[in-house]
């Protein structure tokens, strides 16, 4: 299961891509895909807080992905890495939009 981890971790450093990105970024990033990003206060606020969570959701994704060094092939107990990452991305969308509340203009 090796494999499986290292794509894992792959997908991981990209999701921290894009919070590098949006930490860099001059204009206000969107979030969502095809949406627009919201008129913000204050750009480089709102970019960070954007930024952070991206960089938090790539650690939970990777501290989930750890199962997958340790379990056998179709083990029922990669239930903890399935649902584990449907709650943080169902938390990542709802901490998306307390900052995008938060930053509003």
């Amino acid at each position: 299961m090796w494999v499986g981890f290292i794509i894992w971790s792959v997908v991981a450093i990209l999701i921290c891509g894009i919070g590098l990105y949006a930490w860099k970024a001059e204009k206000a990033v969107g979030f969502f895909a095809g949406a627009e990003p919201p008129e913000v206060d204050d750009v480089k606020k709102y970019n960070h807080a954007v930024a952070v969570l991206w960089f938090v959701y790539a650690g939970v994704l990777e501290l989930f992905g750890i199962p997958l060094l340790f379990l056998k092939q179709n083990s029922p107990l990669f239930i903890i890495t399935i649902l584990g990452t449907v709650l943080a991305s169902i938390g990542l969308a709802v901490a998306y939009t307390v900052i995008e509340a938060k930053h509003h203009k």
